[in-house]
């Protein structure tokens, strides 16, 4: 923090003559825990709002657009520098501006979300390390980018023979799906998300509809290659995270959160693998989402990342 002038110009220098400009600089960490109580606080600030010139109306729709939809977008409503100032008394702005970023270095501690000696765990009971939440949760979110960066470069174009080597994750997924519409492939991206912030919470991610049962079964198959290719990568990423006898039991992940609910009232002692096959043959694309029956159903203004 530091002054700007002794004799300040700004419109209340008249009024009194004893007022400083003062250019302050914060910067916030901010973790989103409720991403729902988030995205209505901004929608109940961009209701406050004045718009003028061309469509007033026009202009508050996206705005309440965006803000529905992204995290970034409403905390830009909610932290703007005049909405700040205005609940401070004794001040008046006289402008600044507001930059929101993601920070890359960010990372739950997977060592306090998954406890290695947790009072719930009986002994020689399968658990889900830190290790192994680690790893997924990065794979989850590297297959997250990889569906949005398809969207950015393919938007709405169907997956064919030809070309399916230019799609990083869409490509990958059964051909029923390959001529799916964009709203949808925005689903099937936010499904990663919406499995790695299981993680990120502390909870297993157990998959709730079709479609996030594919997205864990593409995680635990990239996490198990990238384990084999780049053992010294993995290292660095663990860092000092705890190491257990069942870290990177990728058997175990799929026999404990795969196919944990109900499938469609197929036969529970049929492989989850074969279980899933099964159902996403028989179920038209648009029904990849819908929660399983026995499933808590997920937010549905949670909004997407991209």
């Amino acid at each position: 923090m530091g002054e700007r002038g002794d004799h300040p110009q700004g419109s209340g220098a008249t009024d009194n003559p004893g007022a400083l400009e003062i250019e302050a600089t914060v910067v916030l960490g901010i973790r989103v825990t409720d991403w729902p109580a988030l995205r209505d606080a901004a929608r109940a600030a961009v209701e406050e709002l004045d718009f003028t010139g061309i469509d007033p109306a026009g202009q508050r729709r996206e705005l309440l657009r965006e803000v529905s939809e992204d995290p970034h977008a409403a905390l830009g409503a909610l932290l703007h520098p005049d909405r700040l100032i205005g609940a401070v008394p004794g001040i008046e702005p006289l402008g600044g501006t507001l930059e929101i970023s993601t920070t890359d270095d960010f990372a739950p501690d997977f060592a306090e979300l998954f406890p290695l000696d947790s009072e719930d765990s009986e002994p020689g009971d399968w658990t889900l390390t830190p290790r192994t939440a680690c790893l997924l949760h990065t794979q989850l979110l590297a297959l997250a980018d990889a569906a949005y960066d398809d969207l950015e470069e393919h938007g709405g174009e169907a997956v064919t023979e030809q070309d399916d080597q230019d799609w990083a994750v869409f490509a990958r997924l059964p051909r029923s799906s390959w001529p799916m519409h964009r709203a949808w492939r925005r689903a099937m991206a936010r499904a990663f998300d919406d499995l790695a912030e299981d993680l990120g919470l502390g909870e297993w991610p157990l998959p709730r509809c079709p479609g996030e049962e594919l997205a864990l079964r593409f995680a635990l198959a990239d996490a198990r290659t990238l384990l084999v290719a780049q053992p010294q990568a993995v290292a660095d990423l663990m860092g000092e995270l705890p190491a257990d006898l069942y870290d990177y039991d990728w058997d175990g992940c799929a026999d404990e959160l795969l196919g944990v609910y109900d499938l469609g009232g197929q036969d529970p002692d049929e492989d989850a693998r074969v279980r899933l096959d099964t159902l996403l043959a028989a179920t038209h694309p648009e029904g990849w989402f819908l929660t399983y029956e026995e499933a808590e159903e997920r937010e549905p203004g949670r909004g997407y990342r991209r």
